[in-house]
C-alpha cells in the first residue's frame, strides 16, 4: 500500500497543490509554520474522515475561502483507489471512493491505513484515559469498520441513557424504560470491550519485544486493558455482558443521583506499565517516548498482519525527539514501508534514507518548491 499522489484545494494554507510521492521515504522539510504538518493531516483525513488535530472541519478551510477538497490516490497491490474528501463552509461534507459517494464514514475505513507518530503522542501516556481510549479506537477502527459503527452506536445510546437518567429525577414512571437502555449499552458495550481487550493483548506482546530491543533488554513494557468492572475471568462477549449487567446493578442508585452512566467502555483505560510500574507516574520523559515508539511500531506490525499490507507511516517532527540509537532502530524498522517525515533540515536525512528511491519536498508558505 502506498499513496501515489495528493491534491489539495483551499486546505489549511494551501491554494491548489498537487504532489506525487515516492513509495519509499518522503521528506517534507522547511521552516516552522509553513504547512508541512498540513500534508500529513490531509493524508490522515483520507484514512479516517477526520483530522487528528481538530474536531472542526471549518478550521481546515483556507482563510477567506468557502470550503476545502482533498484528493488522494492510493495503490494497493494491483488496485488503485481515489479518495476524495470535500467540505463546504455551510457544513456539508462529502466523501467519495472512486467517485462513488460514501454514506457513512465507516465505509471509508480500511481503504487507506495509516499510523501517525508525533510529539503530541506523548499525551497517550501523560494525559488521562480518554487519550488512551482514542489511541485504541483510531487504530482498531481502521482494521475493523464494524467496531467504528459500534462506537458510534454506543455514543448515541449513552447520550440517550444519560438524558433519561436526568428525566427520571422528576418522572419516576420512566424507571421501567431504563432497562431497555441498559440492554442496549450492555450488548454494544460488551463488543467494544472485548475488541479493545483483544487488541491491547496483541499490542502488548509485540510492544514488549520491540521495547526490549530498543532498551537493550533493560526495560520491560506491558500494556493491560483496565475495564471499569471486573472482566478478569470473562472469555466470551456473553460473559462480559453478564458482568456489565451486574456492574450496572451495583451503581444503580449512584447513577440516579449523579444522572450519568458510571460504568462501561467510556470509563475504561489502558494501563501502560514499565517494569511493573505505571509509566505515567514513574517513567522519565525519555522512557515515555521510547514506550510510545514501541507502541507505534507495534501498530504497524498488527496492521500488516491483519490486512496483508503495511500501513502508511506519518512521522511529524519526531526525529529530533529521539536519540541516535532510537533513530537507527526506527529507520531499520520502517525501511520497507512508505513513510512521510516532516523536519526543518533536509541535511538531517541525507545519507540516512535511500537516495534513489526517496523524495525531498521543500515547503514554504503553503507551496511545494
Amino acid at each position: 500500500m502506498y499513496v501515489k499522489c495528493l491534491r489539495l484545494n483551499n486546505f489549511r494554507n494551501y491554494d491548489n497543490e498537487e504532489i506525487e510521492f515516492s513509495d519509499s521515504f518522503n521528506i517534507i522539510y522547511g521552516e516552522n509554520a509553513q504547512g508541512k504538518t498540513n500534508i500529513l493531516e490531509s493524508i490522515f483525513i483520507c484514512a479516517s474522515g477526520r483530522s487528528h488535530r481538530t474536531n472542526r472541519d471549518a478550521d481546515l478551510i483556507k482563510f477567506g475561502r468557502q470550503g476545502y477538497a482533498v484528493n488522494l490516490q492510493v495503490n494497493r497491490k494491483d488496485k488503485e483507489t481515489l479518495i476524495q474528501v470535500i467540505y463546504k463552509k455551510d457544513g456539508k461534507k462529502s466523501v467519495k471512493i472512486n467517485d462513488i459517494p460514501v454514506k457513512k464514514i465507516g465505509n471509508l475505513m480500511g481503504h487507506l491505513n495509516v499510523v501517525m507518530f508525533s510529539p503530541e503522542d506523548l499525551l497517550i501516556i501523560k494525559e488521562g484515559p480518554s487519550e488512551r481510549r482514542r489511541f485504541l479506537d483510531i487504530t482498531i477502527s481502521q482494521l475493523k469498520p464494524s467496531y467504528f459503527y459500534d462506537l458510534q452506536q454506543y455514543a448515541k445510546i449513552i447520550t440517550q441513557r444519560n438524558t433519561l437518567l436526568k428525566e427520571i429525577e422528576n418522572k419516576k414512571g420512566l424507571l421501567d424504560t431504563l432497562e431497555i437502555w441498559n440492554n442496549n449499552i450492555v450488548k454494544t458495550g460488551a463488543r467494544i470491550i472485548k475488541t479493545r481487550r483483544n487488541f491491547v493483548n496483541k499490542l502488548s506482546k509485540i510492544a514488549e519485544e520491540k521495547h526490549r530491543k530498543i532498551t537493550n533488554g533493560t526495560e520491560n513494557l506491558r500494556l493491560k486493558y483496565a475495564c471499569s468492572f471486573n472482566i478478569e475471568n470473562c472469555e466470551s462477549t456473553e460473559e462480559i455482558e453478564k458482568e456489565f449487567e451486574k456492574a450496572l446493578e451495583k451503581v444503580y442508585e449512584s447513577e440516579l443521583k449523579r444522572c450519568t452512566t458510571l460504568v462501561g467502555p467510556q470509563r475504561d483505560d489502558c494501563e501502560i506499565l514499565l517494569n511493573g510500574m505505571n509509566i505515567k507516574l514513574y517513567g522519565s520523559q525519555g522512557q515515555q517516548r521510547s514506550a510510545v515508539l514501541s507502541m507505534k511500531l507495534s501498530e504497524i506490525d498488527i496492521m500488516k498482519e491483519d490486512t496483508g499490507e503495511s500501513p502508511i507511516l506519518l512521522l511529524d517532527d519526531v526525529m529530533s525527539e529521539l536519540d541516535s540509537s532510537r533513530q537507527e532502530y526506527l529507520f531499520e524498522s520502517i525501511k520497507s514501508i512508505q513513510t512521510f517525515i516532516t523536519c526543518t533540515e533536509k541535511s538531517f536525512f541525507e545519507g540516512k534514507v535511500p537516495e534513489k528511491s526517496s523524495k525531498f519536498f521543500r515547503v514554504k508558505n503553503g507551496k511545494i518548491l
